[in-house]
């Protein structure tokens, strides 16, 4: 009986010693294993594309439609005016703050304050009427008009900005690249969809009148977009997007009358790099 007991006794202590053994040799749980509860924010730059677009000007003395409408953005390149609080909307840049509400998909809020600048001296359709045909060199023999300064200059630079909510899904494939510690670099796919309002500030000048910038709630926006994250040292990522979408603006200020407006639609394009951190609070 006491044999029994011994042996038994060994047996126990034998398999505890095996738990505890195996209790240290347990790895801390990574920070970077699960995202949920944990809230980013990111700053950065843009470059942008836009489709050509019919524009439609109305008001009491002009209700006409130009066609076709080519535009470009306003890049600055790199510079320090992204990092100084006075000049952040100089360039063309982004801001998003967002929470993951598990470990794949988060929410969020931001602004892509993009710059559209409609092309000069490009010949375009039109149709319609407006006040003294001819005297702003714009009318050309074949029926077109020229899109002179003196006729029309017309640009969402300060900016066109898109204030939109997104939910995106995010993927760790860390592992795809053999990253043995993603706590010290981490690699990420992304990818989202969002809408919001068009809040521009639109620098407008017609028919040699004074120029007019005010902000305004012009329409919506529909985006997707797609992208990779880098993350460095848990709590600081470099994030890549190209983002797409449509923007339809059917309330554009164009003159100091409220009765002048404008309106567009639109395809356009962003290629997007930021920097920014993750933490948990």
């Amino acid at each position: 009986m006491k044999n029994q007991s011994l042996v038994i006794t060994f047996f126990f202590y034998v398999f505890f010693q095996q738990l505890s053994a195996q209790d240290t040799l347990v790895k801390p749980e990574k920070y970077t294993a699960h995202n949920k509860g944990k809230f980013y924010v990111f700053w950065g730059g843009n470059r942008g594309y836009f489709t050509d677009s019919d524009i439609h000007f109305t008001g009491d003395d002009h209700n006409f439609t130009i066609y076709d409408v080519p535009a470009q953005d306003k890049p600055k390149g790199w510079h320090i005016d992204y990092f100084m609080p006075g000049s952040m909307t100089k360039p063309q840049t982004n801001f998003r703050l967002g929470y993951f509400i598990n470990d794949h998909y988060n929410i969020s809020i931001g602004i892509d304050h993009m710059k559209y600048v409609m092309r000069q001296d490009v010949a375009v359709d039109v149709n319609g009427n407006y006040p003294d045909p001819g005297t702003y060199f714009e009318l050309l023999p074949n029926g077109q008009i020229n899109l002179t300064e003196q006729f029309l200059t017309f640009e969402h630079t300060d900016g066109l900005n898109y204030v939109n909510s997104e939910i995106s899904r995010v993927d760790d494939v860390s592992s795809f690249f053999h990253l043995p510690n993603t706590d010290k670099f981490q690699i990420n796919i992304t990818e989202g969809v969002g809408g919001g309002i068009l809040y521009p500030k639109s620098n407008v000048q017609m028919f040699g009148q004074d120029r007019h910038d005010e902000f305004h709630v012009a329409g919506f926006g529909l985006s997707a977009k797609a992208g990779l994250n880098f993350t460095f040292f848990k709590h600081f990522f470099i994030q890549t997007e190209l983002k797409g979408g449509y923007i339809n603006m059917n309330d554009i200020r164009t003159t100091s009358d409220s009765r002048d407006r404008a309106s567009q639609d639109f395809w356009f394009l962003e290629t997007i790099i930021a920097v920014g951190g993750i933490f948990r609070v």
